[in-house]
């Protein structure tokens, strides 16, 4: 249980880590507070929304 919950931390981190890292790429208006806003809520943008899991993927290409 332990483990996954550590796992779980890991993926969500890093996920936040890399979208912020290639926010640049995105369609998203690049102001600091939607920067992080969309960041933190990024699994649940993530699991709903088309246009979203579309920028996350530019944001994740390097």
């Amino acid at each position: 249980m332990e483990l996954l919950v550590f796992g779980l931390v890991v993926v969500y981190t890093g996920g936040a880590w890399k979208f912020l890292n290639g926010f640049n790429r995105t369609n998203f208006q690049q102001s600091q507070s939607n920067r992080l806003r969309l960041a933190l809520l990024w699994p649940a943008l993530f699991a709903t929304s088309k246009s979203y899991r579309q920028n996350f993927r530019k944001a994740l290409k390097g």
